[in-house]
Parts: C-alpha cells; sequence; structure tokens
C-alpha cells in the first residue's frame, strides 16, 4: 500500500494547479490514466475569461455569467471567481505562460478575445491553442517541484470510504484503487485528502469535442462512495464543430464567432439574427439549439461558419491550429465557409461541491469540470472553465490546509487490498464496444440538445438493462481500462436521464419539448445521490 499526504486524480488545469500548490506542503501523487498531456485542458482552444482591461469590470463579467447560468448560478461563487481569476492568472504568467499581446499606439498590451455572452472582450489567449499551452506550462513546473510523483497510465478504479468498510464514525474518504494498466495489478493508495480532476464525460455521447479520456469517471466513482451529484442534466453542446469525416471530434472555436465568423445555412442565409439579439454571439445553448432546428427543417447534414470577410494573414495568425487543420482537410476558410455541427461539449452538473472544491464526503475534494461549484449551473459562459480550474484548486489547498485534520479517527484502520475474486480474462471484447456505442448512439438519439419525456423514459429503461449488462460483466471478468470505462460512461448516462427526467422544466442547457417554459418559482438544483 501507498500513501501520501495529497492524492490528485487527473492531470487537467484544475489537478495541476492544485499538485503544485499542495507539493508545497507534503507528498502528493497525481495519477493519470493516460500521459500527463492527455486531458481536456489541452484540448481547450478559446481561452481564460477574466477582467484585465480597463473597459471591462467584474461587474460585468459577473452580470454576463448569472445571464448565461439562465437562473440557476450562485452569486456568491461567481463573484469569487471572477474576482480572484486575475491573481490566479498572474500566478500563470510567472510560471511562463504568455497570452498574446498587441501593439497599441506604441505599447504592448493584451491581445483580448471575444466570445458569445461576453458583453467586452475579456478572454485571454496563446492563438488557438490556450490550454495545450497551459497543460505544457504546468507540466514543465511540476516537473521541477519536489515532493510530486506523477503516475501515468493508472486508472482509478473505486474510492475507498470509512463506510464501505463498516468503520462506526463519520464516513470519509479514505484512499483509492488504482488498476496499473500494463501489469493489470490493482493497488491500494491511501490518503486523507483526495481530490478529484478528472473532466467531464463528453465521450457518452456519439458527437463530441472532447478527447477519448472524457468518460465521467470521477462522478460515478463519487456516485458509488455516496456523494451527492447536482444537476446533471445540463449538458453544454458546443455549436460549431467541424463537420467533415476525416476530422473527429475537431472544435471550431467561439473565438471564430468572436473574431466576426457568420452562421449561415445551406442557402448561404445568416439565421441567427431571428433567433437572438446577439446573433452569433448569443449564449451557446441558444446558438446550438438555432442550429439543431435549422439543420432539422432543412434537412441538411450542417450548416455553415462563414469567415471570409477576413484577410488570410489574419486567420493563420490569430487562428493557426484551425487553420492549418481545416486547410488539411481541403477546407481553405478564408475563401470558403466551415461546415459545423453541434457536439456534446461540457458538463456543467457534477459532483456538489462549494467554492472551494469540498464535497459532501468529507476527505474528498472535487475541482475543474468534475465538480458544479455553482459558476456555471444551467449553462457555462464560454471560457469560465479554465478561470475555474484555476480559482477552485487554489481555494481547495487552502481549505484543506485550514480545516482538514492531519490525522483521524479511521487512519489507523486497515485498508483491504484489492482482491479480484475467481475471474477470467475477457474473451470478447466486442461485447465492451458494442454496449459503448449503444450507450454513445442512445444518448445522442434521446438525450440530445432538444428532448421530450417520452425519449428520456425510453433512454432510461434502455439504461438500467445495459447497466445489468455491464455489472454483470465487471464481476465475472478481470478489470481493463475499456471496462471501468464502459462502467462508468453507463452510470453516467443513467445520472443524466434522471435528472433530465426529474426536471420539468426546460431551462438553460436543458430543453424538453413538452414543457417548453422555465418554471415561474424559485429555480432549484437537481440532486441525486445513492444514500
Amino acid at each position: 500500500m501507498k500513501q501520501y499526504d495529497f492524492v490528485v486524480i487527473g492531470s487537467g488545469i484544475a489537478g495541476l494547479t492544485f499538485a503544485l500548490k499542495a507539493a508545497k506542503h507534503g507528498s502528493v501523487a497525481v495519477i493519470t490514466k493516460r500521459k500527463g498531456a492527455d486531458s481536456n485542458t489541452a484540448w481547450a482552444q478559446g481561452g481564460v475569461a477574466c477582467v484585465t482591461s480597463d473597459e471591462d469590470s467584474f461587474e460585468l463579467h459577473v452580470r454576463d455569467t448569472l445571464e448565461a447560468g439562465a437562473g440557476l448560478c450562485d452569486e456568491a461563487t461567481v463573484r469569487t471567481v471572477v474576482t480572484e481569476g486575475p491573481e490566479r492568472i498572474q500566478e500563470l504568467i510567472a510560471f511562463g505562460l504568455r497570452f498574446d499581446e498587441r501593439n497599441k499606439s506604441g505599447h504592448r498590451e493584451l491581445d483580448l478575445g471575444r466570445e458569445g455572452g461576453h458583453s467586452k472582450r475579456r478572454v485571454l489567449h496563446v492563438q488557438d491553442v490556450t490550454g495545450l499551452e497551459i497543460e505544457k506550462t504546468l507540466l514543465r513546473e511540476l516537473d521541477r517541484a519536489a515532493n510530486v510523483e506523477l503516475l501515468e497510465n493508472q486508472m482509478a478504479v473505486d474510492l475507498i470510504t470509512a463506510g464501505k468498510l463498516g468503520f462506526a464514525a463519520e464516513d470519509r474518504c479514505l484512499g483509492v484503487y488504482v488498476l496499473e494498466e500494463k501489469t493489470g495489478a490493482v493497488e491500494t493508495i491511501r490518503t486523507d485528502r483526495l481530490v478529484l480532476a478528472t473532466g467531464g464525460c463528453g465521450k457518452v455521447y456519439l458527437y463530441t469535442t472532447n478527447p477519448d479520456i472524457a468518460t465521467g469517471d470521477g462522478v460515478a466513482m463519487a456516485w458509488r462512495a455516496g456523494a451527492v451529484i447536482a444537476n446533471m442534466e445540463f449538458i453544454q453542446f458546443h455549436p460549431t464543430c467541424l463537420f467533415h469525416p476525416n476530422a473527429k471530434s475537431f472544435l471550431i472555436s467561439e473565438a471564430v464567432r468572436g473574431e466576426g465568423g457568420v452562421l449561415r445555412n445551406e442557402r448561404g442565409e445568416a439565421f441567427m439574427a431571428r433567433n437572438h439579439p446577439q446573433r452569433d454571439l448569443a449564449p451557446r445553448d441558444i446558438v446550438a439549439r438555432a442550429i439543431d432546428a435549422e439543420i432539422k427543417r432543412s434537412g441538411a447534414h450542417c450548416v455553415f461558419l462563414d469567415i471570409t470577410d477576413r484577410s488570410p494573414e489574419f486567420l493563420r495568425a490569430r487562428f493557426p491550429h484551425i487553420y492549418e487543420t481545416c486547410l488539411r482537410l481541403g477546407i481553405d476558410m478564408a475563401k470558403q465557409p466551415i461546415p459545423v455541427v453541434p457536439a456534446a461539449h461540457y458538463q456543467c452538473g457534477g459532483i456538489k461541491t462549494d467554492v472551494n472544491g469540498t464535497t459532501t464526503l468529507p476527505g474528498l475534494f472535487a475541482i475543474g469540470e468534475v465538480g458544479c461549484t455553482g459558476l456555471h449551473r444551467a449553462n457555462r459562459l464560454a471560457s469560465n472553465s479554465l478561470l475555474e480550474g484555476l480559482v477552485v484548486a487554489h481555494r481547495a489547498c487552502v481549505t484543506m490546509l485550514r480545516d482538514q485534520p492531519p490525522t483521524h479517527p479511521a487512519r489507523d484502520v486497515a485498508l483491504p487490498e484489492w482482491k479480484s475474486g475467481d475471474v477470467q480474462n475477457v474473451d470478447e471484447l466486442v461485447v465492451i464496444y458494442h454496449n459503448w456505442g449503444e450507450i454513445r448512439r442512445l444518448m445522442w438519439d434521446y438525450v440530445g440538445i432538444v428532448r421530450t419525456d417520452k425519449r428520456l423514459q425510453r433512454a432510461s429503461a434502455r439504461l438500467r438493462n445495459l447497466q445489468r449488462e455491464i455489472r454483470e460483466f465487471y464481476w465475472n471478468f478481470k478489470i481493463t481500462v475499456d471496462l471501468l470505462e464502459l462502467r462508468n460512461l453507463a452510470t453516467v448516462a443513467a445520472l443524466i436521464v434522471d435528472s433530465a427526467l426529474s426536471r420539468t422544466e426546460s431551462r438553460g442547457l436543458h430543453f424538453n419539448m413538452e414543457h417548453p417554459e422555465s418554471a415561474k418559482e424559485s429555480p432549484h438544483d437537481t440532486l441525486l445521490s445513492r444514500n
């Protein structure tokens, strides 16, 4: 059994930021199921929303966030993240990250982008690869840090809790079982402070902008451990994923619309004007539904994002990654509109936490996309997620050091080693791949951008059957990463459907044709727990 003062599961912006801060106070393990750089953060193109300009203000950023959140955001949390953001950004800059600048009146200043729902330019970026540059910067700092061990290609299986061990005192997280992919061995890791920073669950849908790692592992593990899960019905669909047979999950950043890109249908008509006063810079839920409606109305396969009025020189400088990727696929975005469709993008719900990442299970924290702090709630304002990761990671470390005792009554309880029992190797991987495909198609068809009670009920019934099949498979065969991811996907899919069924209104990202209006009474969270 290994033991650490802090264990972080996940290696994106939130997990790495926390690890760097915690390493000053004790031993830290960062567990990631692929390589350190494999995270949702590395795929983030747009940037970090943060007030840095004299033309902007905290009040405006707060207002924009609250409006995007459709009445469910926690205002105190929003204010905390927005006002503490600039200090966290300065820490990134101190690590050596260089955000894009421009020359204005003979002096250099930050080149700020604008995205949907923002009333001002406030998005700091590094061309169109902001997340990747942040990931590289933090990993470089991690490599220099003492007291940190990066455990790659190791996947968390389940949390170890006092309740599961029958410990009489308060239930709390005591550690985690981890699968070493290369050897197939499952190790017991003990810690008094465990942080889930596992990102989202985009791979639960057939079409997503997320990398393959986004299988909802953190939410599923926290659910099985008894933590409260909040607002999983609110899945954000990014309006503009590249529509091309040879492009897998490639995002066309909202920043393209921020620089003047216009959405057009197959007839070349700009259709967003009839959907929202902000037109192509409307909040993402509105843009995604408008595109979905346009596609269904016309029978077309996609719509088109037109930014051909900007020069090739500007596009190559501002969007080099998007420009080169499109060009490689035969699309010159300087001369022709880009074919796009909506795709699952961001999980606004998650493990219920406060702004410090504290969950309902003592000893367990959740930061980044896996946690539901109250910042996003019914809809996420573009580029607020990286900011949240920085701020909540910092606050989680401060809170742990202040409130979490270095020892507790359960510390001396022996943690059992993992026992596989009389199981056999998986003999038919086709079963795993078929169930995975069925879940993703089911969620896309029945629990997508526009929903109905009947579709949700069909999804619920089929998911229950799939979960039974997967449970039987899990208990009878030796565990693998594929099997664990399938198990987690099925769990998260069921949580999304159960949450969607319980919300009998339309709000933010959750639109139900049978309940098209938002409820007039006070908005409420959807809370689920095994307990």
